[in-house]
């Protein structure tokens, strides 16, 4: 029990830290005031100093400015494909594991056709197929994820719907509707919570990925995986424009890992207390 309480207090600390700096990064960018947009070949690949601390890079933007603003669209449009698949994948499991029979079977089998190959391979697939975007990637990256939650969700709910609280609302005259809604979803949240946090960091490399290899997000969009798809031709003079949204990317991770097992622990029912 102490050895859990203090490793839930060394990953509070830890997101705290990450907070904290990434809230200071924010305020020392607003006083600055740089265009992350803004061209000037006079100040390029400069390296770091007090008016630019992460440099510029080889059209003399603000490095800094266009990293905290590809934040917006690395995480931002990362959760924006978990709520996707999460939109998705948790009706379909609960229905598939409440009503079961035909439904189940004709959603599992959905499931287990993508289930067969590696997501990054049916992204990068899709995501090709639909043309280079990030529009297109945020929908190719949702058909790849919804499966795991739809999975996890049918698990919880066969369990749960044999249990003796569901007969007494059955018996009670509640429909199927109520009975999902008011006692199968929130045995489930906790679960899908979890998996969601640690699933954002694996979703924020994927779309950084993609957009690493061009089938993202497109110059001059500020997203980290294009940044680093500009940054490689310069790497041997300024390997910094490569290391910055590298350290970005990792950092969120981080996060989002850290973020995972605290709520893991938090609703760890099997959990002594």
């Amino acid at each position: 029990m102490k050895k859990i309480a203090h490793s839930q207090k060394i990953k509070t600390s830890l997101l705290i830290w990450i907070g904290l700096g990434v809230i200071a990064l924010i305020i020392y960018c607003l006083i600055l005031n740089h265009d992350p947009n803004f061209v000037n070949f006079k100040d390029k690949m400069l390296q770091p100093s007090f008016v630019h601390p992460f440099g510029t890079d080889h059209l003399g933007r603000d490095v800094l400015t266009r990293i905290l603003l590809g934040s917006i669209y690395t995480v931002g449009y990362s959760a924006l494909a978990l709520v996707g698949a999460l939109l998705i994948g948790v009706p379909v499991g609960i229905i598939a594991g409440f009503i079961g029979g035909k439904i189940d079977r004709f959603f599992m089998r959905i499931a287990d056709a993508f289930l067969s190959f590696p997501d990054t391979i049916i992204a990068i697939i899709l995501s090709g197929l639909l043309g280079p975007s990030i529009i297109n990637l945020l929908i190719a990256v949702i058909f790849v994820k919804w499966v795991g939650y739809a999975r996890l969700v049918r698990s919880t709910v066969i369990l749960e719907k044999q249990k003796d609280y569901v007969m007494q609302a059955k018996i009670n005259g509640l429909g199927s509707y109520q009975i999902m809604k008011k006692h199968l979803v929130p045995h489930v949240i906790g679960n899908v919570f979890v998996l969601a946090s640690l699933d954002l960091g694996k979703i924020i490399l994927l779309l950084s990925a993609l957009s690493y290899i061009g089938l993202g997000a497109q110059p001059p969009t500020p997203e980290w995986g294009a940044m680093l798809n500009e940054a490689k031709a310069n790497f041997q003079s300024n390997s910094l424009l490569m290391i910055f949204p590298g350290i970005a990317i990792i950092t969120v991770v981080l996060f989002s890992n850290l973020l995972g097992d605290y709520l893991r622990d938090k609703y760890d029912v099997k959990r002594e207390v």
